[in-house]
């Protein structure tokens, strides 16, 4: 297991995709940067999506989101998205998540995910590997 760094940033690139007839980044397109930063991240960890659901049955759903939209991302732009875990619970986490262009926040969120036992979605215990960041975390606010 590789060691996360808290938070952790990681760089997109605006599509044409991603954009609106304006040229302006599609609300829904930032909550989609968000989710491939945090599963960039839980990489980072040692674990992907797919070992996750193959080996432990687990998943994770977005059980609430927070999500202020500060100021607009253009086609072309290029983005860094942070995670960083404020909150590990047994079977849910806290992140909050901002999303910069340069110096500039376009977008400040919080993600509650909790984790599911994908054969009854049910919620379950988070994996040992996110439970080992749980003292890096708690180091970190105090």
């Amino acid at each position: 297991m590789t060691r996360a760094s808290l938070p952790a940033c990681y760089a997109f690139r605006v599509f044409y995709e991603d954009t609106d007839a304006g040229g302006v980044v599609y609300h829904a397109n930032y909550l989609r940067y968000c989710e491939r930063a945090r599963s960039l991240w839980l990489e980072s960890l040692g674990l992907t999506h797919t070992r996750l659901a193959s080996e432990l049955g687990l998943g994770f759903v977005v059980t609430h989101a927070d999500v202020e939209f500060k100021s607009p991302a253009r086609l072309d732009d290029r983005l860094q998205v942070s995670v960083a875990p404020l909150r590990l619970r047994r079977a849910s986490a806290l992140f909050e998540q901002i999303i910069y262009c340069g110096e500039r926040v376009l977008v400040a969120a919080q993600f509650t995910i909790a984790c599911v036992k994908l054969s009854r979605f049910t919620p379950c215990a988070l994996p040992t590997e996110l439970r080992a960041i749980e003292a890096r975390i708690e180091a970190k606010g105090s």
